[in-house]
């Protein structure tokens, strides 16, 4: 067996996981400054959709990038 597949989902775990950091602060730092709640209902709501967004970049780089390591990683080695 091949320990390239393993290594390259290894990267990509550690490259999601930078690029989600990375992104999150920035997207959801820029959110919470354009946010024009008024009243308490409004800001809950707010908050639940920076909650949604942020499951959904988990999900697309710490998720899918150890995925995209391992394939790129089987498919170099051969």
């Amino acid at each position: 067996m091949s320990w390239a597949g393993p290594l390259g989902a290894l990267i990509g775990f550690g490259l999601g996981l930078l690029e989600y950091r990375l992104m999150s602060a920035v997207v959801i730092g820029a959110l919470r400054r354009t946010d024009r709640s008024t009243t308490e209902a409004e800001k809950a709501d707010y908050e639940r959709r920076i909650r949604i967004l942020r499951a959904v970049l988990v999900v697309m780089t710490i998720g899918a990038m150890p995925i995209l390591g391992f394939v790129i990683g089987r498919t170099l080695s051969g």
